[in-house]
């Protein structure tokens, strides 16, 4: 006899360490056999949907999507008044002030609060509309995902 291999009659019986070793091979080869076809259905092993590549691809055209729909944005112009109209703002979707419009019975030099005030009133109308017409568009592109405090 060999060192550490038994052999019968027949050559069929081997010693545990081997028989241990040709077990492991074994579940080697299943699980590989395993993760191969996931991976050609397109699972992950842990139950993650998807291939990798396939997600990756989709992450950069949300994200394309999303610049494309940024820069819509902020080539748009929004426009608020307030007083009856007396005060009139208008306003890049960058958010730069493009104009201020004034009428004559709203300027009255002792009462500048007032128009102040209404300025303000009509500044703050504006982002609001921005702000809707942006959550509105990443909410279109997102499906409705909240994506928990991004800047869009």
């Amino acid at each position: 006899m060999t060192d550490g291999l038994m052999l019968t009659m027949c050559g069929s019986v081997f010693d545990a360490d081997f028989r241990a070793f040709i077990n492991l091979r074994m579940q080697d080869r299943y699980y590989i056999r395993r993760k191969t076809k996931m991976a050609r259905r397109g699972g992950m092993p842990g139950g993650m949907p998807g291939n990798m590549n396939n997600l990756m691809k989709q992450a950069q055209r949300m994200q394309r999507q999303m610049e494309e729909s940024q820069k819509e944005l902020e080539e748009k112009e929004y426009e608020a008044s307030v007083g009856g109209g007396a005060v009139k703002v208008k306003m890049s979707g960058k958010r730069e002030l493009l104009s201020v419009e004034l009428s004559e019975e709203v300027v009255d030099p002792d009462d500048i609060e007032m128009l102040q005030d209404l300025i303000v009133a009509a500044v703050n109308e504006v982002g609001s509309q921005i702000d809707a017409d942006n959550r509105q568009s990443m909410s279109a592109l997102t499906g409705g995902l909240d994506l928990g405090g991004f800047p869009f």
